[in-house]
């Protein structure tokens, strides 16, 4: 794995905002980057419903992670657009099941959506709103929270390579 300076430098051009660059990030991980090398949806791309569903040990499956890091996408996203956040870790998990290939490409293109549109909120919001506070208090402003599902989203990507990995055997 490389880390491509002149690659990262040009998304990060000095002439885009602060929000730009942001959203650049967010399609990093979820979209088109490789800052990593990959991305989240590189990484899915090889991936058909059998393997998004098939288990090793006692870890999550691919498709698992997919709703999970989905999950919070689609909450965060409603609460930008100014509805309620109403999303639990208790229910980051409960996938419905993957029992063909349409169900794990309709997962997959829910999660595409999702990702683009948190990503165009955020490069079209103005710079201020990031030091805004993200619904409560308690939960930071929009800077804390976009950047922690960046931060999220490569923890799961990792997850996912090493599983692909490991079913690839």
């Amino acid at each position: 794995m490389s880390f491509d300076l002149e690659s990262y430098n040009l998304n990060c051009s000095a002439t885009m905002s602060l929000t730009q660059q942001i959203a650049g990030q967010f399609r990093e991980v979820y979209l088109n980057g490789t800052w990593v090398s990959t991305n989240l949806k590189t990484q899915l791309a090889d991936v058909d419903w059998q393997m998004a569903a098939a288990r090793v040990g006692s870890l999550n499956t691919i498709a698992a992670l997919t709703f999970h890091l989905n999950y919070y996408m689609a909450g965060v996203l409603q609460a930008m657009r100014g509805g309620p956040l109403d999303i639990s870790d208790k229910y980051s998990f409960d996938m419905p099941p993957i029992e063909n290939q349409n169900d794990w490409e309709t997962l997959m293109s829910q999660t595409w959506e999702n990702a683009e549109h948190i990503a165009r909120f955020v490069e079209q919001m103005p710079e201020a709103q990031l030091h805004e506070v993200f619904v409560d208090p308690k939960y930071g402003n929009y800077h804390r929270n976009i950047h922690g599902m960046i931060e999220h989203g490569y923890y799961h990507l990792g997850q996912i390579v090493l599983i692909k990995k490991m079913l690839r055997g």
